[in-house]
C-alpha cells in the first residue's frame, strides 16, 4: 500500500505545526520520521490516522484521498499506535487487544475462530500471551506497549502508523519488534528518537524541524555530521555499523549546542 503525504499544513489556534509537508512511503516501505521535539512528527501522522485533517494539502492511501474515505474503510487499513494509545479501563489483555477487530465486525458480532486465532497468534508475536487473563492496568510500561502492538496487528492492516513504539521497551523487545516489522511486508511509517534504531529499520528517513521537512533520503545520505549540529544541536560522529554498514552515530555528552536558530 502506497502513502503521499501531499503538501499538508496544520495550524492550531494561530500556530503552524506543519507547513508544506510531502513526504511518500512506498508499498512494504519503513518511512522514518526523526526530529526535536515539538517539530511536527506526532501532528503528521495524526493526519495520517484521521485524528487531524491538514488545514491545507491532503493525505493519499493507493491513489485515493484519504478523506473521501468512509471512516470504517480507512480503518481496516490503516492501524496506529499513538502516544495516547493506552487503555484507559482495566480490561484483559485478551480483550485489548481484540479491539483491534472492531473496524471488522458489525455491531456484537462475536470474533470467529479465525479472529480467536488471529489474536492468539498476535499475542505470541508480542510475547504477552501468558498475559491473557491479566488486566492492563497491572501491567508495567513495556508490556502494556507490547499489548497495544498487538492489537495493531490484529486489525491486519496494510499501512501500519507507529509514534515512539518502541517507548518502555527494553532491548530484546525493541530489537523483536523492528526486526517483525522488517519482515512484515506492510507499509510503515514510524516516528523513532532512537536515531541508530532508526537508520537500521527504515529505508528512508524524513527529519523534521520546526515543522519544515529538511532532508528525506536513505539514512547513508540524510544522517550526516552537519545535519546532527544544525537540527539537534549535536556535535557527533556518524560511522558505518560494523556489520551492516548503516550509519551509526556516536554521541559525545559535553557536544550539546544550541540548534541553529535558537537562543543560547
Amino acid at each position: 500500500m502506497s502513502l503521499l503525504i501531499d503538501d499538508i499544513s496544520v495550524s492550531i489556534d494561530g500556530a503552524r505545526l506543519l507547513q508544506g509537508l510531502s513526504i511518500t512511503v512506498e508499498p512494504g516501505q519503513i518511512v522514518g520520521m526523526i526530529g526535536p521535539n515539538g517539530s511536527g512528527k506526532t501532528t503528521a501522522l495524526r493526519c495520517v490516522y484521521r485524528a487531524q485533517r491538514p488545514t491545507t494539502g491532503a493525505v493519499w492511501i493507493d491513489g485515493a484521498e484519504l478523506t473521501d474515505m468512509p471512516l470504517r474503510d480507512s480503518a481496516r487499513i490503516v492501524a496506529a499506535l499513538t502516544q495516547e494509545g493506552g487503555a484507559d479501563l482495566d480490561f484483559t489483555v485478551r480483550e485489548v487487544v481484540a479491539l483491534g477487530r472492531t473496524p471488522h465486525l458489525s455491531g456484537n458480532q462475536a470474533l470467529s475462530a479465525r479472529e480467536l486465532e488471529l489474536c492468539r497468534d498476535a499475542m505470541a508475536q508480542m510475547e504477552v500471551l501468558h498475559l491473557a487473563d491479566r488486566g492492563v492496568l497491572s501491567l508495567s510500561g513495556g508490556e502494556r506497549q507490547r499489548v497495544l502492538i498487538a492489537r495493531a496487528l490484529v486489525q491486519e492492516p496494510r499501512l501500519l502508523i507507529l509514534d515512539e513504539p518502541t517507548n518502555h521497551l527494553d532491548l530484546h523487545h525493541q530489537i523483536r519488534l523492528l526486526s517483525l516489522l522488517r519482515s512484515s511486508g506492510l507499509s510503515v511509517l514510524i516516528t523513532l528518537h532512537d536515531l541508530n534504531l532508526a537508520a537500521s529499520v527504515c529505508d528512508r528517513l524524513a527529519v523534521l524541524s520546526k515543522g519544515c521537512l529538511v532532508a528525506f533520503g536513505p539514512p547513508d545520505t540524510v544522517l550526516t555530521e552537519s545535519l546532527l549540529s544544525d537540527v539537534f544541536g549535536v556535535e557527533a560522529r556518524v560511522v558505518p555499523h560494523p556489520l551492516t554498514k548503516v550509519p551509526q552515530v556516536l554521541y559525545d555528552l559535553g557536544s550539546v549546542t544550541p540548534v541553529k536558530g535558537t537562543t543560547p
